[in-house]
């Protein structure tokens, strides 16, 4: 019997449609413990996950039967039909078009789960724009600045 081994780590990083900050503190543990069920009943495995209040981070170790742009449309879609079915918001919630997706090696799973962990303390410092575009330049993507994101309104 043949097998498939695969070692897939991977961070994805959407905000919040506009980038608004509609995450709240009263909520957002719920919303963390919904969206880890979405990925592991696809098999795959939350290594760390969350929020700030525009924004949301998740570390899969991704399991080769989805494909990560299937695993983002479920797991948004999903998440924003709780989130607005729960009137968590008080108007309709989504998330904004595209995504961020960055593989790292197992050596850097414990830097990336404690990066992940540590949101509150980095957006401290920095803002999420800046943190996104960091991202991109350090894994070499070339964007254009204007199609990052939508501007808040």
């Amino acid at each position: 019997m043949s097998n498939t081994y695969t070692q897939l780590y991977i961070q994805f990083v959407f905000a919040v449609k506009y980038r608004q900050a509609l995450i709240d503190a009263t909520w957002e543990e719920r919303l963390r413990s919904y969206i880890t069920g979405i990925v592991q009943n696809h098999k795959h495995k939350m290594l760390a996950i969350n929020n700030m209040p525009d924004h949301l981070h998740l570390f899969v170790g991704l399991h080769p039967s989805q494909s990560i742009s299937d695993l983002m449309r479920v797991t948004k879609g999903d998440s924003s039909e709780w989130i607005n079915a729960n009137q968590f918001t008080g108007k309709r919630f989504s998330w904004q078009e595209g995504y961020g997706a960055f593989s790292y090696s197992r050596s850097h799973i414990d830097n990336v789960v404690q990066y992940i962990h540590q949101q509150k303390e980095h957006h401290r410092k920095t803002t999420f724009k800046d943190e996104y575009k960091a991202l991109l330049e350090q894994f070499g993507i070339a964007y254009e600045e204007q199609y990052i994101f939508h501007d808040p309104i």
